[in-house]
C-alpha cells in the first residue's frame, strides 16, 4: 500500500466495527453512516441551538458547515464574534469560543482502539472538544482509521499537515505550524461526544 493510500483509502467494514464498539467502550456514543450522513448530525441538533466550529472540510464535504453556521437556523457562536475587534474584545471572543452549547467538528485520525487524535495550531477548538462544549459532535471518515497513536501521528505529520499548511496559507498569507494535540481516549459525561463515523472518505 502507498502512503497516499495508507491515509486516503476507506477501512474495510471489519475495522470499522471494531472500531466503533473500541469507541463505544470508552463512553462515546458512535453512528456508522454512509450518505445520510448530514441527516444524522442534524437529528442530533435542535433548530435554534448554540452551534461553534472551527473550518473543517469534513463538515463542508457532507454539507453541514454552510447550514449550521450561515442558514441562520442555529445560533452560530462564529457568526457572533467575528465582527467584533480582536484587539478591544478579545476577552468576549476567547469566552465565546471556549463552551459552545454545541461543538462540532473532526479529527484527524482515530486509533483501532478508539482513541481521537486532534492536531491545532491555534487550538482554540481543543479545549470546547476536551470539556468545555455542552455536547460535541465528531464526524469523520473512515479513511482516518489507523493502526495505533503512531501511526495517527504520521498521519498528521505526513498527509494531513500538507493540506491544512495550504489552506491557511492561502486565506492567512503565512505557514501554519502543529501547536497541540488532543487525545480524546474516554469520556466522563454520559452522552457528551456523538462520533459519526462515515463510511466512506470524507474530509482530509
Amino acid at each position: 500500500m502507498s502512503r497516499l493510500e495508507e491515509f486516503t483509502v476507506a477501512a474495510p467494514g471489519a475495522v470499522i466495527d471494531k472500531v466503533a464498539a473500541a469507541i463505544r467502550a470508552n463512553n462515546i456514543d458512535v453512528r456508522v453512516v454512509g450518505e445520510e450522513a448530514r441527516r444524522v448530525v442534524l437529528d442530533l441538533i435542535p433548530v435554534g441551538a448554540e452551534v461553534h466550529s472551527g473550518k473543517s472540510k469534513t463538515l463542508s464535504d457532507v454539507g453541514l458547515y454552510q447550514e449550521l453556521f450561515e442558514s441562520g437556523r442555529y445560533d452560530s457562536v462564529r457568526a457572533r464574534y467575528m465582527p467584533m475587534d480582536r484587539q478591544t474584545k478579545a476577552r468576549e471572543i476567547r469566552k465565546l469560543i471556549a463552551a459552545p452549547d454545541y461543538m462540532l467538528g473532526s479529527v484527524q485520525a482515530i486509533t483501532e482502539s478508539g482513541d481521537l487524535v486532534i492536531a491545532s495550531a491555534s487550538s482554540s477548538q481543543i479545549g470546547p472538544y476536551a470539556t468545555g462544549a455542552g455536547k460535541l459532535i465528531i464526524v469523520a471518515g473512515s479513511q482516518k482509521i489507523v493502526r495505533d497513536l503512531d501511526q495517527a501521528l504520521r498521519r498528521i505529520a505526513e498527509h494531513v499537515f500538507a493540506y491544512e499548511d495550504a489552506q491557511v496559507l492561502e486565506r492567512m498569507k503565512i505557514h501554519t505550524f502543529i501547536g497541540k494535540i488532543l487525545i480524546i481516549r474516554r469520556e466522563w459525561v454520559d452522552g457528551r461526544i456523538t462520533v459519526v463515523l462515515v463510511r466512506e472518505p470524507v474530509g482530509v
